[in-house]
């Protein structure tokens, strides 16, 4: 599980890093809030662990921010506030759950697990998942834009496939081999990146994009998002 923990506490960092990297988990601290917008930015996350007084800012501006353009992305909030008020405003403002400071690790390990159980995976459709106007329908063998099927190939169906059902999470290299050779069809890196480029052309007509994330892996954003991150490189 790939994680972002927003917190500048630095015992509590540090002592968390340590409990999740035990469980395997990749762990990425982020002490400012400019740091954890870089984070998703660079490599999304499975899920958001989420400080509220940060140095530069309010975290619940921040999160109000984030459910703008990603609504899936579980986020708890692990805070000092302790009011019920505060509890509400936090989750109104997009939280999936809030847990207060002092706290148990071991319930907060509880908590994190539940919320990546009941994490959607794309908008769950009568036949398949959605992602924009993309449709993939697994029980067909195909994928949709606009009511349009997609001239996909079986390999570039099965890729399409797992950046869909973890939309907007990100996909490694390594998970996209893994799953075809579950399918058994071997493959290695020059393949998948083949594949991958395929996949992106045929979407050309869709309002999703696929984005590399050098060194990371791969994963879906809208063609805005993508557009805006082009931009804002040159």
């Amino acid at each position: 599980m790939q994680l972002i923990l927003v917190e500048d506490d630095v015992t509590i960092a540090r002592e968390l890093t340590l409990r999740w990297q035990a469980r395997r988990w990749l762990v990425r601290v982020c002490k400012t809030l400019a740091q954890a917008s870089q984070a998703l930015d660079d490599a999304g996350a499975d899920l958001i662990v989420l400080d509220l007084h940060l140095p530069d800012g309010d975290g619940l501006v921040w999160l109000e921010r984030v459910r703008q353009h990603d609504r899936r992305t579980p986020v708890l909030i692990l805070t000092a506030r302790d009011q019920v008020a505060d509890r509400i405003v936090g989750l109104r403002s997009g939280a999936d759950d809030y847990l207060v400071k002092p706290f148990a690790p071991d319930e907060l390990d509880a908590r994190l697990e539940a919320l990546l159980r009941r994490a959607g995976n794309g908008k769950v459709t009568g036949e398949g998942l959605q992602w924009g106007n993309l449709v993939w329908l697994p029980n067909e063998g195909r994928a949709m834009v606009q009511g349009k099927t997609l001239d996909l190939l079986p390999r570039e169906f099965e890729v399409l496939g797992l950046l869909v059902r973890y939309a907007p999470r990100l996909v490694s290299k390594r998970a996209l081999i893994d799953a075809l050779a579950a399918s058994n069809l071997e493959v290695g890196d020059s393949a998948v990146e083949v594949y991958i480029s395929r996949v992106r052309r045929k979407l050309a007509d869709s309002t999703v994009g696929i984005q590399t994330v050098r060194g990371f892996g791969y994963r879906l954003r809208s063609v805005v998002a993508l557009d805006q991150q082009s931009g804002a490189e040159l």
